[in-house]
């Protein structure tokens, strides 16, 4: 297990031996988050390091990741815990062959830890050797307002309520982070509870150091080819613009295939790489792509001359 940061500068140091590069607000809002135990509420569109940030911070400290995928009609059996029924059945029928009458007994039996399910939320909770784990509730904009309103007592307290147990509190609290693509507005007693964050496309220079990093392999006159055609096409109207996964997941591509340097016909043939919509790549292949990537190498030529 890794010591936690001690400063804003730590922070970024360890983000950046995980690969992951970020800028100074944002490690800011995660060294604030993780020395006052306030949960990281994470805001963005899709693709732009939301979700990987809590990976790498579960990497980089050696914790155990939790993850919650949140989903429409996400509930507590789903997210925090359930009784183990089959079990508890097969308890009941053991009990009653064996002509066990003690009710009170046989209920503070079947209605105990060893029959408990226990989900995300719950685990998030126990001790573990290797310390608080990362908690991720990834996508919460996705689940229901009911749900959303059962958090606040998780996110308040460190503590969940039971019935048939009680309530459990956590001994150290874990590292919450909480994610969002904002197809719905997050309640402000949620927000109010945690640290927040807007997380923003890059710049063409911090996308052109991920790539370096995460796609290494990439010619370098490739991936600034490629940083300038994404950062261009994230001017335009489209239904989905691409995030910095599509960046790397393109430049990837473009490898894959020996390509050294952007061409119209390559471009053409890899846009499902970068966009996930067809009206948008309708809207940009043919004579639009090849528009785009003559400003790019103009653009280029002219800084390299």
């Amino acid at each position: 297990m890794s010591l936690l940061p001690n400063d804003v500068d730590a922070t970024l140091e360890m983000l950046r031996d995980g690969d992951y590069l970020s800028n100074r607000s944002l490690a800011t809002a995660l060294y604030l988050s993780i020395s006052l135990n306030k949960p990281l509420f994470l805001e963005g569109e899709a693709g732009v390091g939301k979700t990987e940030l809590a990976k790498v911070l579960s990497n980089m400290l050696g914790r155990k990741l939790l993850r919650l995928q949140c989903y429409e009609g996400l509930d507590v059996t789903t997210a925090v815990y359930e009784w183990n029924y089959a079990r508890q059945m097969i308890e009941i029928r053991m009990a009653e062959a064996v002509e066990n009458t003690d009710r009170v007994s046989l209920e503070s039996n079947i209605f105990s830890d060893a029959f408990l399910i226990k989900r995300p939320l719950l685990q998030a909770l126990e001790k573990d050797p290797s310390g608080p784990p990362v908690l991720l509730i990834d996508e919460l904009d996705r689940t229901d307002e009911p749900f959303e309103a059962y958090l606040l007592e998780v996110l308040s307290d460190y503590q969940i309520t039971i019935p048939e147990l009680g309530t459990i509190v956590a001994s150290e609290p874990p590292l919450v982070i909480i994610t969002s693509n904002r197809t719905r507005e997050i309640h402000d007693a949620l927000k109010r509870r945690c640290f927040y964050h807007w997380v923003d496309y890059p710049s063409s220079e911090r996308e052109l150091e991920i790539l370096k990093v995460k796609a290494p392999n990439a010619a370098k006159d490739l991936s600034t080819e490629v940083v300038g055609f994404v950062q261009k096409l994230r001017k335009m109207d489209l239904f989905k613009v691409p995030g910095v996964a599509e960046t790397i997941d393109w430049a990837h591509a473009l490898t894959q295939l020996d390509c050294s340097s952007l061409d119209p016909e390559t471009l053409n043939d890899t846009l499902g790489a970068l966009l996930k919509y067809q009206d948008d790549i309708v809207k940009i292949q043919g004579s639009e792509a090849g528009r785009i990537l003559e400003e790019v190498k103009a653009e280029l030529a002219s800084v390299s001359v």
